[in-house]
């Protein structure tokens, strides 16, 4: 993991600032919504992009009934019936 040498203080309500140099550099804009988890004594922000429910791929991903579903596993799935 590379540090940026930038520091930001958590608020009362638990907010950090991500700075812009980040979010343009890593794609995000407001209202983008980012996946929070934990890898050990890590906190990692990733970018939210669905992904596939039988891959977990998330290229080419569309949405079926509430569902992410790939192109790949779709031409699979029609192959099957």
């Amino acid at each position: 993991m590379k540090s940026t040498g930038i520091v930001r203080k958590v608020d009362e309500l638990g907010r950090i600032v991500l700075p812009i140099e980040l979010r343009h550099t890593l794609d995000i804009a407001p209202k983008d919504a980012l996946e929070i988890y934990v890898d050990g004594s890590t906190i990692v922000l990733r970018k939210y992009q669905p992904a596939c429910i039988f891959c977990d791929d998330a290229k080419d991903v569309v949405s079926f009934k509430g569902k992410n579903v790939c192109v790949n596993c779709i031409k699979l799935l029609h192959k099957d019936l």
